[in-house]
């Protein structure tokens, strides 16, 4: 058996997760061109299924009227953060943008800059969910084992009941998707199906 196929039996698949649409805020991480599209600066193989997904996701929750952020990296190019990984999300750059096939809407929805992997470490989300009641996050997008986890971490910290959509998320690879989200299982949230927002 390999350590993968040992996590996936370890982990508890959940069907069915209960919260409160009205204190609930969806936090989309790091769809920005870098990571998703052709000539971005990081792209993470195969992360286009996650347009799909999320934009079920988003449309789910704009019916419930749950508030969207989008948590993008927005970085100088000089930031310290590029000492330990590649340049992405540049202020002012094509590659700091969201897709266009995402369904983000400028009028209603809040962007969250960030300059670390957790959207909540020296940022106004955290101020922005209080403001707002909030008390579950349901988060997806990429990384999971980077910026997603480390997001989902800090939620848990502060408060927050986290949920995860696994269908909406994606790792560096299989066995890090699968690492990660059974730690944030077993320690941080909830990693649920996707279908379980459907009657949200």
């Amino acid at each position: 058996m390999s350590e993968q196929d040992a996590f996936s039996e370890i982990r508890i698949k959940h069907t069915n997760i209960k919260f409160d649409p009205n204190h609930t805020a969806l936090l989309v991480v790091d769809i920005i061109n870098d990571f998703f599209e052709d000539g971005g600066s990081m792209v993470l193989p195969e992360a286009g299924v996650l347009y799909k997904t999320n934009n079920q996701l988003i449309k789910i929750a704009r019916t419930a009227f749950v508030p969207i952020f989008w948590l993008n990296q927005w970085l100088r190019d000089d930031d310290s953060l590029f000492l330990k990984r590649g340049k992405a999300g540049i202020i002012g750059t094509w590659g700091a943008e969201i897709p266009k096939i995402m369904d983000f809407d400028s009028k209603v929805d809040i962007i969250v800059p960030k300059r670390r992997y957790s959207g909540f470490f020296q940022t106004d989300l955290d101020l922005y969910l209080r403001e707002r009641g909030i008390k579950t996050v349901i988060i997806t997008g990429v990384v999971t084992n980077i910026c997603v986890r480390s997001t989902c971490h800090d939620a848990f910290f502060l408060g927050y009941h986290a949920i995860i959509p696994e269908q909406t998320c994606m790792g560096t690879s299989p066995r890090q998707q699968e690492a990660a989200l059974y730690d944030i299982d077993t320690h941080y949230g909830d990693v649920v199906d996707l279908p379980c927002f459907l009657g949200l």
